[in-house]
């Protein structure tokens, strides 16, 4: 009995055992399968998260470059607000520069102009030139249905504030869309330094001068700056006062004769009679510096239509603005200027003026008068006279502008 006794003890401890172990046996499995369940799930998750990231790193890769403006635009007070910018395919169509959206606005045509808007915060006098400016365009202004007038700034973060302020005042009783798109001035003048460095020693005043900028040779580069897409633009004066429909000057575009990049207006004063000086007393049969009609008075870059696909496509502009000829041609004409783009474009000028479609003096007539009280009034209204309708006053070196 006591032999039977100790087998029942051994017998149920080693049940016992085996119960313990059968339990221990099932929750490593447990274990297991919930490691290889909640792990798979964990990559899972992992993988996910990692996929977005890399689009959105991929995204961020991928995105323009050449895109210079600030995250903000200003349109025609019944057009839905955007957010953001959208992608825009921009070509020629014959009329004007259309962007082609996406959206419903598809099919819309773009004319594109461009002022330049730096330290206007400081300066009471160019916020009230600028007034003007935008008042007159809207008071004339009429685009047809499926036209949009978009404005380009390109400006200081401090000017661009002030200037969107602005612009929902000036622009509150426009009959026509618009878009705003405000440009960083420092980014394009870093793009344009390396293209117009060689210019500005030939074309400045001083290192501190106003035109000594990078910027102010902008209209001489911007083919090379503003994306490919971009086709024609109109760059202004802030000084000026429209007294005709500002989608009419849109149309000299289709007066360019064959090789002509750039639509401009001559010069009303003597102040390239002058600069030549030397070169007129080196060659006194010259025509350079003489006063209208057979003369070459030069050009003033007040009112500019630039056909930037001209200008890409046009080996002899492209070939000009090489510092090696630069210097060629400052030195051939004794050139040195303080004028910034207007006087390379005068320069290039007198030796290709085929590159210019010469603008009726009435879309910038000038009225300064400076240098009729400087030494030259016997011949300054040679240079003055402009015949014809006034569509756009310059009321340059601040002279004022006569009231409509």
């Amino acid at each position: 009995m006591g032999f039977l006794r100790v087998v029942a003890r051994v017998m149920g401890r080693i049940s016992t055992f085996r119960s313990y172990q059968l339990v221990l046996l099932l929750a490593a499995a447990l274990a297991v399968v919930a490691f290889y369940y909640f792990g798979s799930e964990r990559q899972n998750f992992s993988s996910t998260t990692k996929r977005i990231k890399q689009t959105q790193a991929s995204h961020n890769t991928n995105r323009n470059d050449a895109d210079l403006t600030v995250d903000t635009r200003l349109s025609h007070p019944d057009e839905p607000k955007e957010q953001g910018w959208e992608e825009r395919g921009v070509e020629e169509d014959g009329d004007a520069l259309t962007s082609r959206k996406a959206d419903s606005e598809a099919g819309y045509q773009h004319y594109h102009v461009l002022m330049m808007f730096t330290k206007v915060d400081k300066s009471r006098s160019l916020q009230d030139k600028f007034r003007v400016a935008m008042l007159s365009m809207v008071k004339h202004g009429h685009f047809l249905e499926g036209e949009v007038l978009v404005l380009h700034f390109v400006s200081d973060q401090a000017s661009q504030e002030l200037g969107k302020r602005m612009l929902l005042e000036l622009f509150l009783d426009t009959t026509f869309k618009y878009e705003v798109v405000f440009h960083d001035v420092v980014a394009l003048t870093q793009k344009l330094f390396p293209i117009v460095e060689a210019m500005q020693k030939h074309f400045s005043a001083g290192s501190g001068a106003y035109y000594s900028d990078a910027i102010f040779f902008l209209s001489v580069a911007m083919h090379h700056i503003m994306p490919e897409s971009l086709t024609r633009i109109v760059q202004l004066d802030l000084d000026l006062k429209y007294r005709t429909n500002i989608r009419d000057l849109f149309q000299e575009f289709h007066r360019f004769p064959p090789g002509a990049v750039i639509g401009i207006t001559r010069e009303m004063q003597p102040v390239y009679r002058h600069t030549f000086w030397q070169y007129r007393k080196e060659n006194p049969q010259t025509r350079v510096g003489e006063p209208p009609p057979d003369g070459l008075p030069g050009v003033n870059s007040g009112v500019m239509l630039l056909d930037l696909g001209a200008m890409r496509s046009s080996a002899l502009y492209n070939k000009l603005l090489e510092p090696s000829n630069v210097a060629k041609l400052a030195d051939q004409y004794r050139f040195r200027g303080h004028l910034g783009d207007q006087d390379f474009f005068t320069m290039i000028g007198m030796e290709h003026p085929e590159l210019f479609y010469s603008l009726a003096c009435g879309w910038n007539r000038q009225l300064c008068t400076w240098w009729r009280d400087h030494g030259y009034g016997d011949i300054f209204q040679l240079y003055y006279r402009c015949d014809g309708p006034v569509y756009i006053y310059h009321g340059n070196c601040n002279t004022p502008i006569p009231d409509d």
